[in-house]
């Protein structure tokens, strides 16, 4: 059964959600400003509402050529991680069942909804709201895609190394802004510059080094952890480093300033994959193949990737792959198919 608090969320659709966030941006910590516009992108509603209706779920998701763990009900503790705010995710979640339990009108005003839990939620931890409000417009949104039974049964475990749970929020935003030092001389063009591209703070291993310039996939192609089974070389999925697949995108939460500029490739292509990039010279949404490195940066690697902007935003009239570099065939037939219909 939906709760009445389940269907006020659900009269809000995407375009609501992101002029809601827009008007909190200013009240955000500055470590999840950016943070927390990237966990929208990678777990938009409009496409679990597509396929919340869609009649023949299989044939959607093959036309989509969905790869990962794209289901939020199936993240629910752990999608946001990488948002600083996710040490406060027991209270959160708290805090949202509770408000649901006590809900009892037919409609409301969505924003003071979202200050009033983030102030609850502050107090209960004794932290300031700016850094409650984005973690509890994730739960929220986690709320709509997942359901409230499987929302509340949730363990509501934090998925934070003991170092980390220490770190402030001003720590961590440095950390992610931080860039490596060349040395003495590293202002001369003749020094061999290297920069390290941290993927996961929260575990060893979590970065790899790009030399100056280098794209970031094929820096990535030398560390030798694999996030999951799309990965072949490496932290990021890559099927062809041309724009042309899709599987390589990732959010800048750090050192967006240090990739080059979108090229009209890289931006045309992120529009058929459906991943709403926006309209920044350097945004925080970015093409792994497409970015070259320049300084230190800190990314986060989504748990999918498929091919929808087409069918679900509809802001595609005709477009065209550029040929993929690998041999992986099927999956270029299947994206090729998603743009053409």
């Amino acid at each position: 059964m939906t709760t009445r608090f389940e269907t006020f969320l659900h009269t809000f659709d995407e375009k609501n959600w992101d002029e809601i966030i827009h008007r909190l941006l200013p009240t955000i910590h500055e470590v999840d400003r950016d943070a927390v516009q990237i966990w929208f992108r990678f777990f938009p509603l409009s496409l679990f509402t597509h396929l919340q209706n869609a009649e023949d779920r299989a044939a959607v998701l093959h036309g989509f050529a969905m790869q990962g763990n794209y289901e939020l009900k199936n993240q629910i503790d752990d999608s946001h991680n990488f948002i600083y705010g996710h040490r406060f995710w027991g209270e959160t979640k708290h805090a949202i069942s509770s408000r649901v339990d006590s809900f009892d009108t037919d409609k409301g005003e969505i924003v003071e909804e979202i200050k009033q839990l983030a102030k609850s939620v502050a107090m209960a931890v004794k932290v300031d709201e700016s850094v409650t409000t984005a973690i509890v417009l994730v739960g929220l949104m986690t709320l709509v895609q997942s359901g409230f039974d499987a929302f509340k049964s949730a363990t509501g475990e934090i998925k934070l190394s003991a170092n980390l749970r220490k770190k402030s929020a001003k720590q961590i935003f440095e950390e992610r802004a931080k860039n490596d030092s060349q040395g003495l001389f590293g202002f001369l063009k003749t020094i061999d510059k290297k920069w390290t591209v941290n993927f996961d703070s929260n575990a060893v291993g979590g970065s790899f080094t790009a030399t100056d310039l280098e794209e970031m996939t094929s820096a990535a192609m030398k560390c030798e952890v694999k996030l999951d089974d799309r990965c072949y070389e490496g932290p990021i999925p890559v099927e062809c480093k041309a724009a042309s697949c899709g599987t390589c995108w990732v959010g800048v939460v750090g050192g967006k300033d240090r990739l080059n500029e979108v090229s009209k490739l890289e931006r045309k292509a992120m529009k058929i994959f459906g991943y709403k990039q926006d309209d920044e010279p350097k945004p925080f949404m970015r093409l792994a193949c497409q970015a070259k490195v320049s300084g230190g940066v800190s990314v986060v690697i989504p748990a999918w990737n498929g091919v929808f902007g087409k069918k679900i935003y509809r802001n595609i009239e005709q477009s065209i792959l550029e040929p993929a570099t690998t041999s992986a065939k099927k999956l270029r037939e299947v994206i090729a198919t998603a743009v053409d219909k």
